[in-house]
């Protein structure tokens, strides 16, 4: 049988209160749409880097980094009410690139598809 070590269950934890923080609670404009896909916790669990991604242009993203930092206080504070843990955690928050990454993958097979069909002509 496998562990699943308490850092990863307080990860999941923390991820799944902070997206329904966002949903239901912070009312700024510039965080509607963001998800959170991923928590990543230090061994002594005192510090939580926070992925996002969201569906935005990606010159709103300095904007969108800007409204997550200063949500940071309003959503540790949200989470001690609804977390038992011996500390809440500092957050940090860092856009997730890899959805970027995979669009940007699969424009790049969708052009080859598309020459091959010209050339198939």
């Amino acid at each position: 049988m496998r562990k699943y070590p308490r850092k990863l269950r307080v990860a999941d934890l923390i991820k799944e209160e902070i997206a329904d923080i966002i949903h239901r609670k912070i009312k700024d404009p510039r965080i509607q749409g963001v998800t959170i896909t991923a928590v990543r916790m230090t061994d002594d669990l005192k510090e939580a880097t926070i992925f996002y991604c969201g569906t935005f242009h990606k010159s709103d993203r300095t904007e969108l980094a800007e409204a997550m930092t200063s949500a940071a206080g309003f959503i540790r504070r949200e989470l001690s009410e609804r977390v038992r843990l011996k500390a809440i955690p500092r957050l940090s928050f860092v856009y997730d690139n890899s959805f970027d990454y995979g669009e940007r993958i699969e424009q790049i097979i969708e052009l080859i598809r598309s020459k091959g069909d010209e050339q198939d002509l």
